[in-house]
């Protein structure tokens, strides 16, 4: 897998997570399905980039999510909603350590062996991180984002 440092980052249909980094080189490592970024920009500035990008503000696409599915918190926000790139946060965004998940590259998540309050999660390409937070926390949320592209996709139909 190849690794590259950038300045900026455009979340696109390889983008499976964006990690908050403990770095002072780099802001987020971003996994996506063949190469590691390391990038310095925030996972959220990358989130706010990439729904700016789509025509809307990350507030307008939150605040249209909770109307949409009464998600209160972590809300999931669509990304590119014809390009089905959906992703969750790992807890709150504003929380230092917030993570983000792009549902569509989540093959399987499972309790860590070793801690179970910690999550393995599988890529669709097989690529496994582990994350300090719960399975149920990452269930709950891939429910969420279920919902959330369900209701979308309904929107899309009626227009």
């Amino acid at each position: 897998m190849e690794t590259f440092f950038k300045d900026q980052y455009d979340i696109n249909c390889e983008t499976m997570s964006l990690l908050t980094a403990k770095s002072t080189d780099y802001d987020s490592i971003v996994l996506e399905s063949d190469r590691t970024l390391y990038v310095r920009q925030t996972p959220l500035q990358l989130i706010e980039s990439a729904c700016l990008r789509g025509g809307s503000s990350y507030d307008g696409r939150r605040i249209a999510v909770m109307h949409e599915t009464g998600a209160q918190r972590k809300v999931p926000i669509p990304i590119n909603r014809l390009e089905n790139i959906y992703a969750f946060p790992t807890h709150s965004p504003k929380n230092f350590n917030c993570h983000w998940l792009f549902s569509a590259h989540i093959h399987k998540m499972t309790p860590n062996p070793k801690n179970k309050k910690q999550c393995l999660i599988t890529f669709t390409n097989n690529e496994k991180i582990t994350l300090d937070v719960s399975p149920s926390v990452i269930e709950k949320q891939m429910h969420r984002t279920s919902y959330c592209i369900w209701r979308f996709s309904q929107m899309l139909k009626r227009s």
